[in-house]
Parts: C-alpha cells; structure tokens; sequence
C-alpha cells in the first residue's frame, strides 16, 4: 500500500489578481499576495488554455519515431517526441492520436497511459501533462500545422532513451516520457 503523504493548508493569500497577457494558447496573470511569512508581493502564472500531451510510438521490433524541429524560444533545433495540446471537448487520448498522426503520419491501433498529470513546471505555470505509449502503429502521410516544420527520425527505443539521458534531447515531456517508458520496457 502506498504511504499516505501529509496534507497542508495554503499558506499564501490572494489579494488581487489581473491578467497581464492573453492569446490563444496562454493567459499570464500577476497575483498581489501575502507570502507564507505574511510579507506583499507579487506573483506571476501562466496560464495554458489547453493540457499538453505526449506520445512515445513504440513498434513491434522495439524501434520509436522523434520529431526534430526548430524551438524559437530557446533558439536551436530540437529532438522530441509527437507532442502538442489538447484542446477543451477533446479527450487526452484523442489528442494523443492526433498528435501521433499529424506529426509523423502514424495511426496508432493500441494507445495506453504513461503518466497522467504531471506538472512541468510548477512554480510559474498550471501546465498539465498525460503521456501515453502508441503500438500497433501503420504509417499514413503526416498532417503538420503550418508552423511546424518537421523532421521524423525512426530509431531503436534504447537509443532515444540514451539520447534523454545524456542531454541530446532536452525537451522534459520528451525526457519524462522516454525515462519513464524504459523503465517499463527496457531491462
């Protein structure tokens, strides 16, 4: 059974709140609060209009697919897994194989849950997280969004968990996903 882990009340008290930004895919808000020893200050969320999902494709001969692509905001070309966001009115599961089939042209047969609601980054934003693993997979022609310009890279399983472990790929839901998916998989 697993250890019951302590409750505790929130020590910080919202004083005001106003948003400072919006569009589509986020709104950043900035709290006036009382910290938990009593002292004014400000506090800044974001705030994401959908949840983010991830999707390790995993075939029979124990190969998976990354999407390469340039990141504006950390300005470099990186490796992931399928990923994107899920809309309010669509199931996890439907994103998932959305994302699957958009970015690399895979339909998934079989989809499973990895993780589920995970935080990425709790101490400025609400981001949630669910992963899944993709099998049963047959390749169609990949549907990318106009600001995606995708490379789809097929590679043995055990390589893109190397690849997580030693810093080629650094996006965390593609590190959080892969790590996690070797330990179920891998031996």
């Amino acid at each position: 059974m697993p250890t019951a882990l302590p409750t505790h009340p929130n020590p910080w008290q919202t004083l005001s709140t106003r948003e400072v930004y919006a569009n589509p895919w986020i709104r950043v808000r900035e709290d006036q609060v009382l910290n938990p020893s009593g002292g004014r200050g400000i506090y800044g969320v974001v705030e994401y209009k959908n949840r983010a999902i991830g999707v390790v494709p995993l075939d029979e001969a124990g190969f998976t697919w990354l999407v390469g692509q340039w990141r504006y905001c950390h300005g470099r070309y990186e490796w992931e897994i399928p990923e994107g966001g899920c809309p309010a009115g669509e199931s996890p599961v439907e994103a998932a194989l959305r994302e699957l089939r958009e970015e690399t042209g895979l339909i998934a047969a079989e989809i499973e849950p990895l993780l589920s609601g995970v935080q990425l980054s709790n101490s400025t934003s609400d981001e949630i997280c669910d992963l899944f693993i993709a099998r049963g997979l047959t390749l169609a022609d990949a549907q990318p969004e106009e600001t995606e310009q995708l490379e789809v890279l097929r590679l043995p399983l055990a390589e893109a968990v190397e690849m997580a472990r030693d810093g080629r790929i650094r996006d965390s839901v593609s590190v959080l996903a892969l790590l996690a998916l070797a330990g179920k998989v891998l031996k």
